[in-house]
């Protein structure tokens, strides 16, 4: 589909000049006397401008399918996820990816993130890195990225040029292209194949994405990381049970699931989970089909790691 959007339309390039301001940059009507407020007032108007977030993000849901999709077909041949974005993007999209290794049991290969300007940008503001196409191509060749893989770039905007410039290059060897912004007719939008447009409007205070812009696209950065997971198995009905046992809350919380799934008592839940090695799907497996450890781990292998398809008979 290089060069086409998921809905057909051409991707029609145009001068950079000429983009009308950003959705949200522009003064939000509601607000405009936000300083003259009492604290209560001040804090009411901002809630109220966060309550138009959930449909915003509601109504992209198709879109956010089809990315999704398309995703899951890269994952499940071995592709991985990324995320590019600079700034308040950027540190979403490194939060993201650092949750799924935790959450989910991802190898922290298979969902990466690059920010513009680095690890320092995580924790301070270093603007002028986003500025570069240059840079977004760069850092996504020196992460690994491939063809096979796919990438979202994030952006408020949607006319960054560090997300833009990798952007581009996915789409260029072939990759899946998300584009995540909340300002509609932006060169982001334009340019990926998948594009997720959340029009929350203008900010509360002018300018600062981070507020409902950057929880619009946390919204949806979580449907995508956790439905990609969903659909690839490391769910079963809602519990998450490839969840990493690492801290002592982890132990309980895999435990309570094992037991549950299992329908037995926590002592025999944590018995098999420390004979699985504290592998939770694999416990699981022990217990409900009565296998070894290593019977268990070759018909999870064998099942592509879902556990819903190795209880159900996956070796037959």
């Amino acid at each position: 589909m290089d060069g086409q959007r998921a809905d057909g339309e051409g991707v029609v390039p145009r001068d950079p000049t000429t983009e009308p301001l950003p959705l949200t940059e522009t003064r939000n009507p509601r607000t405009l006397s936000i300083d003259g407020g009492s604290t209560e007032e001040v804090l009411a108007a901002l809630n109220t401008e966060d309550q138009l977030v959930a449909d915003a993000v509601a109504s992209q849901i198709p879109r956010i399918a089809r990315a999704l999709d398309a995703v899951v077909e890269r994952w499940e041949r071995g592709g991985r996820l990324f995320y590019a974005g600079a700034g308040t993007s950027g540190r979403l999209g490194v939060l993201d990816a650092a949750e799924c290794p935790p959450t989910f049991g991802t190898p922290p290969h298979r969902v990466k993130a690059i920010i513009a300007g680095g690890a320092e940008a995580l924790v301070h503001s270093i603007e002028g890195a986003e500025d570069s196409r240059k840079a977004g191509r760069r850092d996504l060749e020196a992460a690994g990225f491939q063809g096979g893989d796919a990438l979202v770039g994030i952006a408020a905007s949607g006319s960054t040029p560090y997300v833009l410039g990798a952007v581009e290059h996915a789409a260029s060897i072939g990759a899946v292209t998300i584009g995540l912004g909340c300002s509609p007719g932006s060169a982001l939008e334009r340019s990926a194949t998948y594009p997720i447009t959340p029009e929350v409007g203008p900010e509360a205070v002018t300018g600062s994405t981070r507020l409902k812009a950057g929880t619009a696209q946390k919204m949806v950065l979580n449907m995508l990381s956790t439905g990609l997971m969903i659909r690839t198995g490391c769910v079963l009905g809602n519990l998450m049970v490839n969840v990493q046992v690492r801290n002592e809350k982890l132990k309980r919380r895999a435990r309570r699931i094992v037991a549950e799934v299992a329908d037995c008592g926590k002592e025999q839940a944590h018995a098999a989970l420390t004979a699985s090695g504290r592998q939770p799907r694999v416990a699981i497996l022990m217990l409900k089909r009565g296998l070894e450890r290593t019977e268990a781990e070759e018909l999870l292998e064998r099942c592509g790691d879902n556990l819903r398809k190795a209880l159900e008979g996956g070796d037959n």
